[in-house]
């Protein structure tokens, strides 16, 4: 599995609004230009996470874009299956039956979904407040006496 642009930048531009958390709404323009990402590929990308009720926008000139709940409420496994789709580490999915009778793919499924709940329980276990309280301890400034 392999998360695309489109989840890394979207990871980015949540982590950036729940930053920014309780307080005025935040410019996409802002936002891009912190993140260093083209406001136009931010505008594709937070079209979903709106659409998807993590993300809230108001229209106009005092505009911009906000988290729709808490952060701590919101996880990376939830914006990553918005943005990429449900995690399958092949092209398989496990709700469907193999048309064959080869005791190996039955033995090669068991595999895909031991990694398929791997990745969920990191991912769904990571929320974007874990994320902001990260990045907070890496700006400040260590305090030597």
């Amino acid at each position: 599995m392999k998360i695309s642009t489109k989840g890394r930048y979207g990871v980015q531009l949540m982590i950036d609004l729940a930053i920014h958390y309780n307080q005025d709404l935040v410019p996409l323009k802002d936002i891009a230009a912190r993140q260093e990402i083209s406001e136009k590929y931010l505008e594709q990308i937070v079209t979903p996470l709106n659409k998807s009720g993590y993300v809230r926008s108001v229209r106009g000139s005092q505009g911009g874009y906000m988290l729709a709940s808490d952060p701590s409420d919101i996880t990376i496994g939830m914006l990553l299956r918005v943005l990429e789709g449900p995690f399958y580490p092949v092209d398989y999915n496990p709700t469907n039956k193999p048309n064959s009778d080869n005791a190996t793919i039955y033995v090669t499924i068991g595999i895909w979904n031991k990694m398929r709940e791997a990745v969920d329980n990191v991912v769904d276990n990571i929320t974007l407040a874990d994320l902001v309280d990260e990045y907070k301890s890496k700006i400040e400034p260590d305090f030597c006496i």
